[in-house]
């Protein structure tokens, strides 16, 4: 058996390629939108990929579980659990408890395991070759490396009401009778790392055991005692902000993902018929520099969405493409880089990028707007806004600041002040550019504090 992880820093996610060597057949788990990574593995393996799986309708990024289906033509299993709320809109085998999925002597079980949504599975795998006894799970947005997965976010972000508490109920009976019913030996494999929204407290460490989770995890203790009113006390409690454009992804990948197929490379675009374009309000420009390059001049209207790690998640944060479909026009150095910040903000359902160009030559300039943090006393300022999470600024922050997480705050304009000047910091400034693009593109004037929070802090011990 061949046991694959494909880990994606950006929004630390983990997707997983199961393949049966003797008939070289293979599943994907949690797949993102950009699939080649795993038609890679499957051509470097010999292997056809026969069938893609989901754990659960995802929150945090657009599943690539029917992309890569029209790509291999491959079957398509999703849970059918959770009931008539939870069905997914589009053709797939419906997988219920105990069902499974066969790779040759592998078998790989679907366990109900609600908590996190209500109609998660996880995958509990086991290589006939080897035993005839489990050996791995995949546990999807269930149980993490020391942690759990957030049973709120159908409150913070698909519009639930009070669902937090059934679904904390739900992740403990899950607990108590599936995971901790496994033997202790079983490798568990997580879909999230260490930076996700999901949950509070996820450990960096890409795998973990029954035994080890269920010895050591904050958690155990209260399953052990079986008091699951603590249990729920202790896992709603500060609980991380959720992004605003969770809803979304889970609005898409309930009906069904578009399918994007082959996608044409992105051409170079000449910077004339840009400007013509942005003149006319046709196209948006996505400036993928360093906030501290992007200080020193961009294109006027253009959102600082820096390529790297981080890409789709701040992507997510800046725009909303159910509301403005204007395609995107990045800047960036080359075809690589370009084709890179693509196949990320892809993974969040940002898809119409008409191009790219390597200069602003001819596009209207901008010079964003900062305060150095000596000068903020003598500053008439009708907001200042705090982008970073709420632990964050609960732990420190500048007085007389408002929190508003930099993942929420476009959805929450009604919050700020029409008129008069926002003045806006995260921790170090990255964060706060994406933010402060994302409000001036809205029509709101902000000023950006030099070295944010950071920045401030510094001065008050200096």
């Amino acid at each position: 058996m061949l046991l694959e992880r494909i880990y994606d820093e950006d929004l630390a996610q983990a997707s997983y390629f199961i393949g049966c060597q003797a008939k070289g057949e293979a599943l994907v788990v949690d797949a993102r939108r950009d699939i080649q990574v795993y038609q890679d593995l499957a051509a470097k393996n010999g292997m056809k990929i026969t069938a893609v799986t989901e754990t659960h309708v995802h929150a945090d990024y657009l599943s690539g579980t029917r992309e890569l289906a029209a790509a291999t033509g491959a079957e398509i299993y999703v849970s059918g659990e959770g009931g008539e709320d939870w069905q997914y809109g589009f053709e797939a085998e419906r997988l219920l408890d105990q069902d499974a999925i066969r790779l040759g002597n592998i078998s790989v079980q679907a366990l109900h395991t609600p908590g996190h949504t209500p109609e998660h599975l996880s995958f509990l795998v086991t290589d006939g070759a080897f035993s005839d006894q489990p050996g791995f799970l995949l546990s999807g947005d269930f149980v993490f490396s020391g942690d759990l997965g957030r049973p709120d976010l159908l409150d913070e972000a698909a519009g639930g009401t009070d669902t937090r508490f059934a679904g904390a109920h739900d992740l403990f009976a899950s607990l108590r009778d599936k995971f901790l019913t496994l033997p202790d030996y079983v490798q568990v494999y997580p879909g999230h790392g260490a930076g996700s929204a999901c949950g509070k407290a996820l450990g960096a460490i890409p795998s973990s055991t029954v035994g080890y989770e269920r010895n050591f995890a904050w958690w155990s203790n209260y399953l052990e005692a079986n008091d699951e009113e603590g249990f729920v006390e202790a896992l709603l409690d500060g609980q991380p902000d959720a992004h605003a454009y969770f809803g979304r992804m889970k609005r898409e990948n309930l009906q069904g993902p578009a399918i994007l197929g082959e996608r044409t490379p992105l051409a170079e675009l000449a910077t004339g018929d840009v400007a013509t374009a942005l003149a006319a309000d046709e196209i948006g420009v996505v400036d993928t520099r360093h906030n501290t390059l992007v200080h020193e001049g961009t294109a006027a209207g253009a959102l600082n969405i820096p390529a790297g790690n981080k890409a789709a998640s701040y992507g997510a944060w800046a725009m909303d493409p159910e509301t403005d479909q204007r395609p995107l026009v990045l800047l960036a150095p080359d075809s690589e880089t370009a084709t890179g910040m693509w196949d990320h903000l892809i993974r969040v359902g940002i898809d119409k990028v008409a191009g790219y160009i390597t200069s602003l030559d001819g596009l209207p300039a901008y010079v964003p707007e900062t305060l150095a943090p000596d000068d903020m006393a003598g500053f008439d300022a009708a907001l200042l806004l705090d982008v970073r999470h709420m632990t964050e600024h609960t732990a420190g922050h500048i007085p007389g600041s408002v929190q508003l997480n930099a993942g929420r705050v476009l959805w929450h304009t009604e919050k700020l002040p029409a008129d008069g000047v926002i003045v806006s910091y995260c921790q170090s400034g990255v964060r706060n550019s994406v933010a402060a693009s994302a409000l001036r593109r809205a029509g709101f004037n902000v000023v950006e504090l030099e070295g944010s929070y950071a920045g401030w802090k510094h001065m008050q011990n200096a």
